[in-house]
């Protein structure tokens, strides 16, 4: 073993899988090069004390809007992502998929064009792109502006596989409302992480576009046909395919703790649900509010809302969302560490799942899960 050498002991460590006790990581030039009994450390070995800390992969979050103090979508550009990605960074998240909400075909191909320089200059955090919209229903707009939706065209989906080609991840979220089956198709086969959201599609018609290649769905229960007794709806159509994971908001603001209980109880596998922070300019700030394309969006008691109380993102970072899952809702520690990490990871499928062993992508997390920060790189 050769190299420069760091050892971090003293707490727990989530291998991605469990969380482990009387271990310790050795970092070598940077890399994960084993996990392994503290008792199996030599007597005369520099360690990092950890301090009851948990080590962790950092967290991959895959729909950020903006932080910082700034928004993807007022300034869809390389310095505006290097802003985002530094806020993250220091809130845990090491690998994120900056998200440029319903917009003009202009600022999307301002956001694909800042994405592919930041993924070209190696700016740290950014793993790929997620466009939410501009293909969704008007009836399940959100916060989304309903003049800026609109079907998908030859063109946009055009876009979209130049786009795949050159990102290490592509992330798009549409409604059946606005896309069709065989468009569905062609982006799933061209390797675009295709998201049902923002949609009022029957059950059948979420069921039929997830065999089609539409794997998961953005922010599960927001923004979406719920579950009712005669027609479950997209909600119904998440739990019970087994083909389809689900971002989460677990801010308990918007969507109940029981009902994530119920979630996480009924969800059948082997997707699974992930936390998803929806972060806003917000985050990594103090903040009490910001605009959004002329719009005032209020910060208030961990809300972001526009003037009528619509739900606008969240105030969310994902070490919040974990206690919110393991206080609140029952999930285990390693579950909720794997949902803030793994899962999203092996979802994109792409270079950030190596770069969970890098110690740049490292973080502690305290054992109350009141913060994160990341590990200091050697």
């Amino acid at each position: 073993m050769t190299g420069t050498t760091i050892t971090f002991t003293g707490g727990p460590i989530f291998d991605g899988e469990t969380l482990l006790n009387g271990h310790a990581a050795r970092f070598v030039d940077g890399m994960l090069d084993s996990i392994l009994p503290e008792a199996q450390l030599s007597s005369g070995e520099a360690v990092e004390d950890l301090s009851g800390d948990i080590l962790s992969p950092g967290y991959v979050d895959l729909q950020v809007n903006g932080g910082g103090g700034v928004m993807f979508n007022d300034d869809p550009s390389l310095e505006t992502l290097q802003c985002i990605a530094g806020a993250h960074h220091g809130l845990g998240a090491t690998s994120i998929l900056p998200t440029l909400i319903t917009d003009t075909p202009e600022k999307t191909t301002a956001a694909i064009a800042a994405a592919m320089q930041a993924i070209q200059r190696g700016v740290p955090g950014i793993v790929g792109l997620h466009l939410e919209g501009p293909h969704l229903s008007e009836r399940r707009k959100g916060a989304h502006d309903a003049a800026l939706i609109r079907p998908m065209e030859d063109a946009d989906l055009a876009q979209l596989l130049d786009a795949a080609k050159a990102l290490p991840a592509l992330m798009v979220t549409l409604a059946p409302e606005s896309v069709t089956i065989a468009q569905v198709k062609t982006l799933a086969n061209a390797g675009v992480m295709v998201s049902l959201g923002h949609s009022d599609a029957a059950f059948e018609t979420c069921v039929a576009y997830a065999e089609a290649g539409a794997h998961c769905a953005t922010h599960l229960f927001n923004a979406m046909s719920q579950l009712g007794n005669r027609e479950p709806g997209l909600v119904g159509a998440v739990l019970s395919t087994g083909a389809m994971s689900a971002g989460l908001i677990a801010d308990a603001i918007h969507v109940h703790h029981q009902t994530m209980r119920s979630a996480f109880a009924a969800k059948q596998g082997p997707g699974r649900l992930f936390l998803v922070s929806d972060a806003m300019a917000v985050a990594g700030t103090e903040l009490k509010g910001f605009s959004l394309e002329g719009r005032i969006i209020q910060r208030e008691n961990g809300r972001l809302t526009l003037q009528d109380g619509t739900l606008a993102g969240a105030d969310l970072d994902l070490t919040t969302a974990m206690r919110v899952l393991t206080k609140n809702v029952g999930v285990s520690l390693p579950d909720a560490l794997a949902a803030a990490t793994r899962i999203p990871a092996e979802l994109i499928s792409q270079n950030s799942i190596s770069r969970l062993n890098m110690i740049s992508q490292a973080i502690r997390i305290s054992p109350n899960l009141s913060r994160a920060r990341p590990v200091v790189s050697i």
